[in-house]
């Protein structure tokens, strides 16, 4: 039954690329501006100013981009995090320059003018069960094998919790993005109580609808927005019990490896001792019949 379950999610994380609830929410324009105002207290109100170039399948090792839009000749990628990730700097690399070549298609890169290209801003939403302070700055430098003090490339993340009691001001100008937290909190409550993944998405759906939390939304696409939660939660679970496979298979492999170093460094030592006390009784031998 357990082996079932297991290819069953392997063939769900192994599905064509899907989107995250996240994303589907900030696809609507006008949401988008929403939170971008919020970001920056700005009072921007025409949405059509604002360009979504938001990377289609854009998968590195089952890493997806969420939000990518130009506006105010800033390129602003915006992704949100139930889990903890230092390397999402190292992502937002990947994606930016992906960004920028598509940008850049039809230009001349060894032109002697200078290419004009957006200011990049990088920001992630984490609302996750590991407690995190409200704002925190990720640096693509503090990978590096080689701490410099003036390193020649750098990323910088600036990671937004909104979990519940922080960033409190972001998340009443953008009640999308508010409502959005208290749903995601919501399946994790559920989940916490015992309940499977499925059932904790469908409570929260029913129960966000009823108390007008996405209400608008979650009525239009009550059955994507299950969908791909229980997909969502049903990856991470999947990826992380994996690792957690891994890591055992590597400590048993490790083990073995050890026995049988042990019994070789054993056998070794026994047969020169054995050796080393044959040659002993050989020469009392010797001297005792001289």
């Amino acid at each position: 039954m357990k082996e079932e379950q297991t290819k069953e999610v392997k063939a769900k994380v192994n599905r064509k690329f899907k989107d995250s609830l996240f994303r589907m929410i900030f696809r609507d324009s006008g949401k988008l501006l929403e939170l971008y105002n919020a970001m920056n207290d700005t009072h921007y109100d025409n949405p059509e100013d604002l360009q979504v170039v938001t990377l289609e399948n854009a998968i590195y090792m089952n890493m997806k981009n969420d939000v990518a839009f130009i506006f105010d000749e800033r390129l602003c990628l915006y992704e949100h995090q139930s889990t903890e990730n230092p390397n999402m700097p190292l992502r937002d690399l990947f994606y930016i320059a992906k960004e920028f070549q598509t940008l850049c298609a039809d230009k001349n890169l060894y032109s002697s003018k200078l290419i004009q290209i957006p200011t990049p801003y990088f920001a992630v939403f984490y609302n996750g069960t590991k407690e995190q302070p409200e704002r925190k700055l990720l640096k693509l430098s503090e990978a590096f094998e080689k701490q410099v003090e003036d390193p020649a490339l750098e990323l910088k993340v600036i990671q937004y919790n909104i979990g519940k009691g922080c960033n409190e001001e972001i998340l009443s100008k953008c009640p999308t993005l508010g409502e959005y937290s208290v749903f995601v909190d919501k399946v994790q409550e559920f989940k916490d109580a015992g309940h499977s993944t499925e059932d904790a998405v469908t409570f929260a759906v029913d129960g966000c609808i009823n108390a007008g939390v996405l209400s608008d939304f979650l009525r239009r696409n009550r059955a994507e927005a299950i969908e791909m939660c229980i997909f969502s939660y049903d990856e991470e679970k999947h990826i992380r019990q994996e690792r957690e496979e891994a890591y055992e298979d590597g400590r048993e492999e490790g083990r073995a490896e050890g026995r049988e170093e042990g019994r070789a460094e054993g056998l070794e030592e026994g047969l020169e001792k054995g050796y080393s006390k044959g040659s002993v009784d050989s020469d009392y031998k010797a001297i005792i019949n001289m």
